[in-house]
C-alpha cells in the first residue's frame, strides 16, 4: 500500500503541529487497524494519524504508519512503518518495516531481534570516540538540547544525519552505534524498544 504512493508526487497536508501527513499515512494505518480488529478484538490502539481507542486495555497496539513522512514525500527510502504491542504499558513486541528497501526488524521481549528473518546484533563499540553517531536532524533540538547533542557529537568518530526509525534498525543490525533524538512521542519509540533490546542494545532517556 505504501509502496504504490512512493515517488508518485502525492500532496501532503499539514497537521496541527505543522508536521506533514499524506493519504499513504492514513490508508496504511486504516489497513493495520482493520487487521487488528479482525485478529485482536478487544485490544486497544494508539495511532499517530487516526487516534486512540480502548487505550486502557491490557494489550494496546501503537501504530506509526509512516515514521519519516518528510523523507517519504521527498522520495528518500529512509522512512518506515512502526508497530508496537504494549502489555500493561510495557513494549513487548516491536516491528520496524521499510517497505521500499525490504528491510524488517522484529523484536519481542526475551527473544533475539530478527532482521529479515536472521538474528540481529548491535556492533561492539568500546567507547564514544569510536562510535558511529546518528540523528534525524539538528533542527529538531531546542537550544539547550542542541548544545548537549553538540557536546556528544563532537566526541564521536562519525556523525550522520537522516533516517528516522530506519536508523534504529541500523543500530540493531550493527551499522550505527548511537542514535540521539529529542521529543519522541509514544508512537515514535514504542516499537524501537524491543527491537534494540533484543539486539543487545539499550534505549534510555
Amino acid at each position: 500500500m505504501i509502496r504504490r504512493y512512493f515517488r508518485k508526487g502525492i500532496e501532503a497536508d499539514d497537521k496541527a503541529d505543522a508536521s506533514p501527513v499524506t493519504i499513504a499515512d492514513r490508508e496504511a494505518e486504516a489497513a493495520i487497524r482493520e487487521l487488528l480488529a479482525a485478529h485482536a478484538p478487544g485490544h486497544g490502539i494508539v495511532g499517530e494519524e487516526l487516534g486512540r481507542e480502548n487505550e486502557g486495555a491490557e494489550h494496546v497496539w501503537v501504530l506509526d504508519p509512516i515514521d519519516g513522512t518528510k523523507a517519504f514525500i521527498t522520495g528518500k527510502p529512509l522512512f518506515g512503518t512502526l508497530i508496537a504491542l504494549l502489555h500493561r504499558g510495557k513494549p513487548v513486541l516491536g516491528v520496524i518495516d521499510q517497505p521500499v528497501l525490504g528491510d524488517r526488524w522484529v523484536g519481542a521481549l526475551g527473544r533475539p531481534t530478527l532482521w529479515n528473518g536472521s538474528p540481529a546484533r548491535v556492533r561492539a563499540c568500546a567507547g564514544l570516540s569510536l562510535a558511529r553517531l546518528s540523528t534525524t536532524g539538528p533542527q529538531y533540538f531546542p537550544p539547550a538540547a542542541a548544545r548537549a547533542f553538540g557536546a556528544v557529537a563532537s566526541r564521536a568518530k562519525l556523525l550522520s544525519y537522516g533516517g528516522d526509525c530506519y536508523q534504529y534498525g541500523l543500530v540493531a543490525s550493527g551499522s550505527i552505534d548511537v542514535v540521539v533524538e529529542h521529543g519522541l512521542k509514544l508512537h515514535d519509540f514504542a516499537a524501537l524498544v524491543p527491537v534494540i533490546a533484543g539486539a543487545g542494545g539499550l534505549m534510555t532517556d
